[in-house]
């Protein structure tokens, strides 16, 4: 069976600092994927319907921090990938607003590799 190719995809970045629970972060990277993708529907809706027609294809990263994920949220930026820095609401594990993942894109998968592509996989 070959791997298919994936012209578009979205990474979720979170932190593993924090010590959810993988519940917590099921949820968290939930909220990072439809947030971000929401944005990219809004704004590049051309994007949007391929990476859907395509698969909709998502990696989860890990960062270890929050500085790390702040810089990540800059580098995205600075490639001119749309984004959602998601703050939890403080309602189980972690105090209100904490940060605790990063959506980024859909995008052209080479741009989102310049990006996360040093990243392991959570």
């Amino acid at each position: 069976m070959s791997e298919r190719a994936f012209t578009y995809k979205q990474v979720i970045a979170v932190r593993t600092d924090l010590g959810m629970s993988r519940g917590k972060i099921a949820v968290q990277v939930a909220h990072g994927s439809v947030s971000s993708a929401e944005q990219v529907r809004k704004l590049k809706q051309d994007i949007w319907k391929a990476w859907l027609r395509e698969g909709q294809k998502k990696v989860a990263v890990k960062v270890g921090s929050e500085e790390e994920l702040l810089a990540l949220k800059q580098k995205a930026a600075s490639h001119g990938l749309l984004h959602a820095l998601i703050r939890d609401a403080g309602m189980t594990e972690l105090p209100p607003g904490t940060i605790t993942v990063l959506g980024i894109g859909p995008a052209k998968a080479e741009t989102m590799d310049e990006v996360t592509g040093e990243l392991k996989l959570l």
